[in-house]
C-alpha cells in the first residue's frame, strides 16, 4: 500500500492506539544508546516489518550510508539503508512502532513531508525520540535521562530528568521539524536523551541503553527483563579499571561525581555555573588515556 513516499504492506495489522519510539542517526545517537534500546526492544518483543521508503537513494548518499551484503537460506542479499518501519502489539492499550529515521542529504524538506504524512495515516498518538549525547557527567554515577514532552520538561516521571540546565543554541538536525509539525497536528511529541560521560566515547555504551530501556520500560510498563544486562556493568568496570591507573584522570572523575552529587540535591538545577564552563582542558595524557578507552567497545552482546 503506498501512503506519500513510503510503501506498508498491503494486509495492514489493526493498529491500537499505536506509539512511534524513534532513533535519528547519526545525530544525537551518542554511544548507539538509541539505536541499541529500539533493537532490543524490538528482539524482544518480536517486531516485524510495517513498511520504508518506496526509493531511499532520493533522499540518502549511499557512498555515506554503505549498503550491506549478506546471505540468506545460502543466496546472496543485500540491505538498502532505508527509514523503516517495524510494528509490535503493547500489553496495554496501545501498540509500537519503531522508526529508524536517518539523516538525509538531499531533498529534506519532501522526507520530512513524507514521515509526517506516513504517520498522520497510521493514526500515531506519541511520536517518541531517543538518543544520547556527551556531557559532563561521571560514569561512576546513575545515567541520567531528560525528558520533554510537547516541548516541555517531564517532571516526576521516575528515571527522567525534566530540568533543562540551559536552553539549545547551536548546529541542530532538519529532523526536528518532524517534531515541530505533529505538535501542529495535535501528535504527543517526546523526546528523551541520555546524558553520557564525556571522557568515554564507546561505539556501544550499553550502560546507556540499560538507562534508557528502564526509564521507557517505566513509561509503558514493560518487563523488566527488556532493560536487564551484564554488559553494562561489565562495560564500566573496565573504563574504572583503566582510570585507577591515570591520577589525573580519577581527578578529573571526582570533580564530576561532586559536580554530580551537589546537582542532585539542589531544588533548583539553575543555581550556580555550569560545570562543562569550569572545567579545564584536559592534559594531554588525560587525552591519550581516553583515546585508549574507545577500544573498550566489544559489540552487540545480552
Amino acid at each position: 500500500m503506498r501512503i506519500g513516499e513510503f510503501e506498508l504492506l498491503d494486509s495492514m495489522p489493526e493498529l491500537r492506539n499505536p506509539h512511534i519510539i524513534a532513533t535519528l542517526t547519526p545525530w544525537i545517537d551518542a554511544g548507539s544508546v538509541g539505536s541499541l534500546s529500539v533493537e532490543r526492544l524490538e528482539r524482544f518483543m518480536g517486531a516485524e516489518d510495517l513498511g520504508g521508503l518506496v526509493k531511499p537513494g532520493r533522499y540518502f548518499d549511499f557512498t555515506r550510508y554503505r549498503p550491506v551484503m549478506y546471505y540468506e537460506d545460502g543466496k546472496r542479499q543485500m540491505r538498502i539503508p532505508n527509514a523503516d518501519l517495524r510494528w509490535a502489539k503493547g500489553p496495554n492499550d496501545h501498540d509500537f512502532i519503531f522508526l529508524h529515521m536517518l539523516e538525509p542529504h538531499s531533498n529534506s524538506e519532501e522526507y520530512v513531508d513524507a514521515l509526517v504524512e506516513v504517520i498522520q495515516h497510521l493514526k500515531v498518538q506519541r511520536f517518541c525520540r531517543i538518543g544520547a549525547m556527551y556531557d559532563a557527567v561521571p560514569h561512576t554515577r546513575p545515567l541520567l535521562i531528560m525528558g520533554t514532552l510537547n516541548g516541555q520538561p517531564m517532571e516526576n516521571y521516575e528515571g527522567i530528568q525534566g530540568n533543562r540546565r540551559r536552553p539549545y543554541q547551536g548546529p541542530t538536525s532538519i529532523m526536528n521539524l518532524v517534531s515541530e509539525r505533529l505538535g501542529q497536528s495535535d501528535i504527543d511529541h517526546m523526546m528523551l536523551m541520555c546524558r553520557l560521560p564525556h571522557y568515554v566515547e564507546l561505539e556501544a555504551d550499553f550502560a546507556g541503553r540499560t538507562q534508557m530501556l528502564k526509564v521507557i520500560c517505566s513509561l509503558y510498563d514493560l518487563p523488566s527483563e527488556y532493560h536487564i544486562s551484564r554488559r553494562d556493568t561489565q562495560q564500566y568496570d573496565r573504563v574504572t579499571a583503566e582510570m585507577e591507573k591515570n591520577p589525573q584522570v580519577k581527578s578529573l572523575v571526582a570533580r564530576l561525581e561532586a559536580d554530580y552529587d551537589a546537582r542532585r540535591q539542589r531544588r533548583n538545577p539553575g543555581d550556580g555555573k555550569e560545570s562543562a564552563d569550569t572545567l579545564p582542558p584536559l592534559p594531554p595524557s588525560v587525552e591519550e588515556f581516553l583515546g585508549e578507552l574507545t577500544s573498550l567497545n566489544d559489540g552487540e552482546g545480552n
